[in-house]
């Protein structure tokens, strides 16, 4: 996939002009590609204008200026971005109670080895996540996620933990827009 290169960023000022018409589009974007599974689960998959439109809030919210913040930026949010023939997405793990929520992301510690896509020749593709995300015994409730899909769309997306064991198919969108960042 295409990552963001620094003359794709504006600084906040001239960001600002175009802000709303750039939030309705990035959030048109955003909207097949956001996938719940389950109650807990909620997977928002990254393009290049979803990571772009991510990377001009934060200069903006944070008014960055220094040109090695930006930079910096760029890079952290790029990272998100899966390379040819995969995908990457943000695992939210949302549990609004927060005394539920510390028993469930100890009990979910290995909840990253268990998720995962099928795609369209009917095999199951694992995540890969980032090993630094998880705890001595606790989980973060975000996770960064990519998965090889060999350019194969996705039609499934599931949980194979024991006590959270669910599978569900993609909406039609959500199959095109993942498709079409395969493509990328």
């Amino acid at each position: 996939m295409k990552k963001v290169k620094r003359e794709d960023i504006l600084d906040f000022m001239t960001y600002e002009d175009t802000r709303e018409s750039v939030r309705k589009s990035a959030l048109a974007i955003k909207k097949n590609r956001r996938i719940h599974l389950g109650d807990h689960l909620t997977f928002l998959f990254e393009n290049t204008e979803t990571i772009k439109y991510q990377i001009q809030e934060m200069v903006r919210t944070e008014r960055i200026v220094r040109e090695s913040d930006i930079l910096h930026e760029i890079k952290t949010y790029n990272e998100l971005l899966g390379d040819k023939g995969s995908l990457g997405c943000t695992l939210l793990i949302e549990i609004n109670d927060s005394d539920q929520r510390d028993i469930l992301l100890k009990k979910w510690l290995s909840l990253p080895r268990h998720i995962y896509l099928i795609l369209e020749n009917g095999q199951r593709t694992y995540a890969e996540f980032d090993e630094r995300q998880i705890g001595e015994n606790r989980l973060s409730s975000v996770q960064y996620l990519k998965f090889n899909c060999d350019a194969q769309k996705p039609i499934k997306i599931g949980c194979d933990l024991e006590d959270l064991s669910i599978e569900s198919p993609l909406e039609e969108g959500q199959m095109e827009a993942l498709s079409e960042d395969l493509q990328v």
